[in-house]
Formats: C-alpha cells, sequence, structure tokens
C-alpha cells in the first residue's frame, strides 16, 4: 500500500512559529487540534456551516475544516487560545462572555468569540445587524443569541459587564 505524501508546513501559531510535518490530506482543524493540541477549534459539521472551527488566517475568519494544513504554509493564524487565559488574562471577547452569560456548553463559544473578534478587527463599532450577519456562520444550539450579541456590542462600546442597571427612584410612603 502505498504511503501517504507528507510536507513540512511552518507557520506562526498564536505569534508563535511552528513546523510540523503532515499528510498533504490532512485538514487545518485536525492539525490545529490532535498536532498542536489547541482543544479550542472544534471540529463539529466539516462542511464549514456551524463556526465551531472558526480560527483567523491571515487576517480572515476562516472554517478550519475546510482548509488543508498545507495551504496554511507560511501563514498566520489566531485561535482562542491565542487571545487570552486566566493564567495571562482574559481578552475583552472572552471576558464580555463570561460577564454576559453568553455560553451554555461551551461547545461554540470558541468560534463565536474568534468570528466576533474578526469582526472586531474590520469594524470596531458595528451596529447589532453587523454583529448578527458576522455571527450568522456560527450555530449554537443552547441560548437564544441574545447574550452572545449583547457581549460583543459591549466589547464594541468599551464595556465587558452587562449594561448597567437603570436606577429606579426610591419611593417613600408617609405613614400618618
Amino acid at each position: 500500500m502505498p504511503r501517504a505524501e507528507h510536507r513540512t508546513i511552518s507557520f506562526t501559531l498564536n505569534g508563535e512559529p511552528v513546523e510540523v510535518t503532515v499528510p498533504v490530506h490532512r485538514y487545518l482543524v485536525d492539525v490545529i487540534r490532535e498536532d498542536l493540541g489547541m482543544m479550542g477549534t472544534k471540529r463539529a459539521c466539516d462542511q464549514g456551516a456551524c463556526g465551531s472551527c472558526s480560527v483567523i488566517l491571515n487576517g480572515a475568519l476562516t472554517s478550519a475544516c475546510l482548509i488543508l494544513a498545507v495551504r496554511a504554509d507560511g501563514a498566520a493564524i489566531e485561535t482562542i487560545e491565542g487571545l487570552g487565559s486566566l493564567e495571562a488574562g482574559l481578552h475583552p471577547l472572552q471576558q464580555s462572555f463570561a460577564s454576559h452569560g453568553a455560553t451554555q456548553c461551551g461547545y461554540c463559544t470558541p468560534g463565536m468569540i474568534m468570528s466576533a473578534k474578526a469582526l472586531l478587527d474590520e469594524n470596531p463599532h458595528p451596529t447589532e445587524e453587523e454583529i448578527k450577519h458576522w455571527l450568522t456562520g456560527n450555530l449554537c444550539r443552547c441560548t437564544g443569541y441574545a447574550t452572545i450579541i449583547e457581549a460583543v456590542r459591549a466589547v464594541a462600546e468599551g464595556r465587558t459587564g452587562p449594561a448597567a442597571p437603570v436606577a429606579v427612584p426610591t419611593v417613600r410612603v408617609m405613614e400618618d
């Protein structure tokens, strides 16, 4: 049986140089997860429809399940692990998703955050409609999307926590 052709590729992953030898038919999502241990990038639909494998490749939002790893040779790739961590400090989007309760099971969260980051990198002050448009490639089975949209909007507005509650005036009732 003939051995599958392999190729050594190099790219920058979350700011660090990487070199890996891969079969030419292997997808980028598998290299990122299985070979490089970045478990935030998920394999789910294998059709680029769910957003779970979203990464930023050379500044563009990309479905890592649709691109062969050899196509990433020489590229700059960002994954959720490159944004922030509890130890190093969270990225404002990560903090905002946590503060707004924009996660449930968490499976879609890395892809949602990477999509939101790509949006805010391109357009730091999107409208709610633009946020919704950018998130259409991400599927979540747990939430109603409202908290996700609010989390992204909060970062665009320069805050990570929920909007401050409106103060309700106190009414005193005088007793006779």
